[in-house]
């Protein structure tokens, strides 16, 4: 590693929490350090959003999707999008009208306390092992860097030092922070993958897009496969990914809390919409890298090649290939990237835990000062547990970024599910959604661990597009059934209505 591309991440790795709590601001109540007083700008919601869904998976795995296969994975980008649209109009308006700060304090208004602690719960163990995946995938460049330069550190202690420079301007910022720092870093990443672009055309032989588009590579939709097992059919992939963002962006406290940092709710239906179209380029920037590198390293395996990992390709690359000083940028910009990312997990994590569990458990009304102060002790307690997490996902065979939605698909159907049946099923109890959640994680578990179905003479798994779906459907019919023992509507989903229709 040479000295200049050292010096710009040490410059990133210092600069990133101050210029975090710069751009925050001073957070003065629990307002401010949660949804940002909702006075942040749609645009930059927008960035946020992307950044924190795409950081450091997109940048290092999407491109070994598209050389270990074709471009197909633009399919769920185009799903994401009609999820999206979804979500801004039927989910978020609701939560503007509740004032809410967590998205389970919809299922809190219209269940009860019962299931929002469960929805929680469920979010924080989830977040924990998906996140968990994406703060390994940042250790691995920097565990390349560290080895070049002869120094043998575990990734645990990687992981470690990544998780304490993103706890301290997360600590100090609040949203803001987080939502800056991520405008700054998605704009380093993305404009060091187009920069690698350049690098890659400049030193491939001529006719390189020719040659790839006969082998196949970009071929984007996938008509005639099997629908059940393959992740990247297209109604798979359509269908899968439509649900999996209306789950990812209208039920994950992750995404919502930016969401719901917009001044209004026509300001965070854009930011929600425009996320969808600027996901998509980004998917087609990375997977355009990935494309040329198949061309560059003369479609080798990962084992020809010699890497342990299949998501060691592009920080391979980076490491050994690229010019000095932009090998750096994009280095740094990976690092960035992640540390928002567990910034907003660890933010988020830290909200739901106050606004969902604390009172509710404790038994005891919090002052604004006193929930503050908690909130980011719980930041820190929760970067603690992030590191252990984190540290489970060091040997795995499979690409990083399936590996995460496949985690968050796991739960993320019981959770669509239940705010689903909220709306829907106005006879619906607490008690019946909480069967209803329960029976759908256990349903998930049985066919992500215990059912396979032959292809091709081979044992394969449901594909993980089709979790959410049917997690979704598992909800509403366990729920709806349950909710026929009722004789009228659910006294909770009638004061929500009313709440809903009183004028702002």
């Amino acid at each position: 590693m040479r000295a200049l591309d050292l010096a710009i991440i040490a410059i990133f790795l210092v600069g990133t929490p101050i210029l975090g709590i710069l751009l925050s601001g001073k957070q003065r109540s629990s307002n401010d350090y949660f949804v940002g007083s909702r006075k942040v700008p749609w645009w930059a919601v927008t960035f946020s959003v992307v950044a924190t869904e795409t950081s450091t998976l997109t940048v290092l795995s999407v491109p070994t999707v598209a050389y270990l296969g074709n471009i197909t994975y633009l399919q769920l980008a185009i799903g994401y999008l009609i999820g999206r649209v979804i979500v801004a109009f039927v989910l978020l308006p609701k939560y503007y009208a509740g004032g809410f700060v967590s998205a389970y304090g919809f299922l809190g208004k219209r269940f009860g306390g019962g299931l929002q602690g469960t929805a929680s719960v469920t979010f924080l163990v989830t977040r924990l092992l998906a996140d968990g995946v994406r703060l390994f995938a940042t250790a691995i460049p920097v565990k390349l860097v560290l080895d070049g330069l002869g120094l043998d550190v575990s990734y645990w202690v990687v992981i470690a030092a990544i998780a304490l420079v993103a706890v301290i301007y997360t600590y100090f910022g609040g949203i803001r922070a987080v939502i800056w720092v991520d405008v700054v870093q998605m704009s380093i990443y993305v404009l060091g993958a187009i920069a690698a672009i350049f690098v890659l055309a400049g030193r491939l032989p001529s006719g390189w897009f020719g040659d790839l588009a006969d082998a196949g590579k970009f071929q984007l939709f996938e008509f005639g496969s099997d629908i059940v097992t393959d992740h990247y059919a297209f109604i798979t992939a359509v269908v899968g990914g439509a649900l999996f963002a209306m789950a990812s962006h209208g039920a994950d406290q992750l995404m919502v809390q930016r969401l719901l940092a917009c001044r209004n709710v026509r300001e965070s239906q854009k930011a929600v919409i425009a996320s969808g179209f600027v996901v998509f380029f980004q998917f087609a920037v990375f997977l355009l890298v990935g494309a040329m590198l198949f061309s560059f390293y003369g479609g080798q395996s990962i084992d020809a090649l010699g890497l342990a990992n299949p998501d060691d390709l592009f920080p391979r690359f980076i490491l050994e290939e690229l010019p000095v000083g932009l090998s750096g940028i994009l280095i740094a910009g990976i690092l960035s990237a992640a540390m928002s990312t567990i910034s907003s997990s660890l933010n988020s994590l830290s909200t739901s835990t106050i606004a969902d569990l604390y009172e509710r458990f404790t038994k005891k009304k919090m002052s604004d000062a006193v929930m503050l102060k908690q909130a980011r002790i719980w930041t820190v307690i929760w970067a603690v547990v992030f590191v252990v997490f984190a540290s489970m996902f060091t040997s795995t065979d499979t690409p990083v970024v399936e590996l995460g939605l496949s985690i968050a698909s796991y739960t993320y159907g019981a959770l669509l599910g239940a705010f689903f049946l909220g709306m829907i099923v106005k006879k619906a109890r607490q008690t019946d959604a909480i069967i209803a959640f329960v029976c759908t994680v256990v349903v998930a578990a049985v066919f992500v661990l215990g059912v396979t179905f032959t292809v091709d003479g081979e044992a394969v798994g449901l594909a993980f597009p089709w979790y959410v779906p049917l997690g979704v459907l598992v909800t509403l019919v366990v729920g709806g059934l349950l909710s026929l023992r009722h004789s009228g509507s659910d006294p909770h989903a009638t004061e929500l209505e009313k709440e809903e229709e009183e004028p702002a």
